[in-house]
């Protein structure tokens, strides 16, 4: 039986034509990858700290409890949400912020081998630092379930610090830990016998895991 087709194959054409059989397609969709960049003044190829600096810098400027914009906060704490986490800037950089929607830059195997050997896995999310949910119990009779009751409670929350913005000290006071080489993460060799060794990874305890540390002179209170 023969096959026709214009590669002397197929009666239907060639496959590359074929819905789904990597035909002919349009023309590439523009991205735009440089927004957050922008809003933070740093260029692409920014390093983490200059991120972080920039970030330090307009957070202060523009906090809501400073007289700053409200808007052009949250547009600020975006920008470094994305731009200080690798994966998530990764995947901005390559889909723009279509690709934050679709769960670009979301872990999994890459933030598992990075862990096990010295990545740090997802320890560069720092973004600035949410409160704890508080919880306050009430006792209340089945009555006031059934109708309602207004209750006014006091309660101690804790806030985002306006000095530091949650960071824990001032403009330039985190540093790498030096134990760990800021990875968070360090190797410990023992002894199982004469010649024989055991060599595991924990949490660094310098900097619990973070890798970064801050001078006790300049943490913030």
């Amino acid at each position: 039986m023969f096959f026709g087709g214009r590669g002397g194959g197929f009666p239907f054409g060639d496959f590359e034509d074929m819905p789904g059989m990597g035909g002919p397609r349009g023309p590439p969709k523009e991205v735009d990858n440089t927004k957050f960049y922008k809003v933070l003044g740093v260029e692409k190829d920014a390093e983490y700290s200059a991120i972080k600096k920039a970030y330090f810098k307009l957070a202060r400027t523009h906090h809501p409890d400073r007289g700053g914009d409200k808007e052009k906060f949250q547009e600020i704490q975006q920008a470094y949400e994305v731009l200080s986490d690798r994966e998530k800037r990764e995947a901005y950089d390559r889909y723009g912020e279509d690709g934050l929607k679709e769960g670009g830059g979301g872990g999994g195997m890459d933030d598992l081998l990075s862990q096990m050997f010295g990545g740090g896995g997802r320890r560069q999310q720092q973004g600035p630092k949410k409160g704890k949910p508080v919880m306050h119990p009430l006792k209340c009779t089945l009555e006031e379930i059934y109708s309602g009751k207004t209750t006014k409670i006091a309660v101690n929350r804790e806030r985002i610090c306006t000095i530091c913005n949650g960071l824990g000290g001032k403009e330039g006071a985190v540093q790498k830990c030096t134990t760990c080489r800021g990875r968070g993460i360090v190797t410990r060799m023992t002894q199982l016998g004469p010649g024989m060794y055991s060599q595991s990874q924990g949490p660094c305890d310098d900097c619990r895991g973070k890798g970064e540390v801050i001078d006790e002179a300049n943490k913030c209170q």
